[in-house]
């Protein structure tokens, strides 16, 4: 809100004709929640792999096969509710996949204790209290590192390092990041590559 104040804007329109309104509440909203008013039917952990296949291809949301719950809730989750999400929204309590380094929730299995902050359709932020325990931390890692090398271009690699530096203890911690680009971006409706300074560009053929 501190950069709003400083623009001097708190109702911003978008060039789709929505209007974001910075002042409304910033709400809390759970994906399964919102996955599952998506689809018309509740949808969470225990959910069966078959029946997220048919939400999928009933709404024409594409997914790998090999896709767990997680997974699959995040693709539905990523197609059907967060373009949607214009006045910003607090979505919270992911699943497990979705961070390999959030704690893992304190009441809610199956689930991971992180947030993305959603305005306008886009994500401007995210966050997460920290996995610190050592152990758990290494069982993520190490199947993320199987991951990665059968291919998944999403998954972490093993650090050793950082494994190393958790066993000597760390305390409570979390946070939240948020880019300057993704700002620019709210408050001009420019796209992504217009507010970085080095965008990727393609390779010439």
């Amino acid at each position: 809100m501190y950069a709003a104040d400083v623009a001097g804007v708190h109702q911003i329109e978008r060039s789709d004709g929505r209007v974001i309104d910075l002042d409304a509440e910033w709400r809390w909203l759970p994906i399964y929640d919102a996955v599952s008013d998506a689809v018309g039917e509740v949808v969470d952990v225990d959910t069966s792999i078959q029946h997220l296949h048919e939400l999928c291809e009933a709404r024409e949301v594409e997914f790998d096969p090999k896709w767990g719950n997680g997974k699959l809730v995040m693709e539905l989750y990523e197609h059907l509710v967060e373009p949607d999400l214009v006045n910003p929204t607090f979505v919270c309590d992911f699943p497990e996949v979705a961070q390999p380094l959030a704690r893992r929730h304190r009441s809610k299995p199956g689930l991971i204790e992180a947030w993305d902050l959603i305005i306008g359709g886009v994500e401007r932020a995210t966050g997460f209290n920290e996995l610190i325990d050592p152990i758990i931390q290494r069982e993520i890692l190490t199947a993320q590192s199987l991951a990665a090398a059968a291919g998944d271009p999403e998954a972490m690699q093993l650090d050793e390092d950082f494994l190393a530096a958790l066993e000597l203890g760390a305390p409570p911690m979390g946070g939240m990041g948020m880019g300057i680009d993704r700002l620019i971006m709210l408050f001009t409706d420019a796209g992504i590559r217009e507010t970085i300074l080095f965008p990727l560009l393609r390779p010439q053929a």
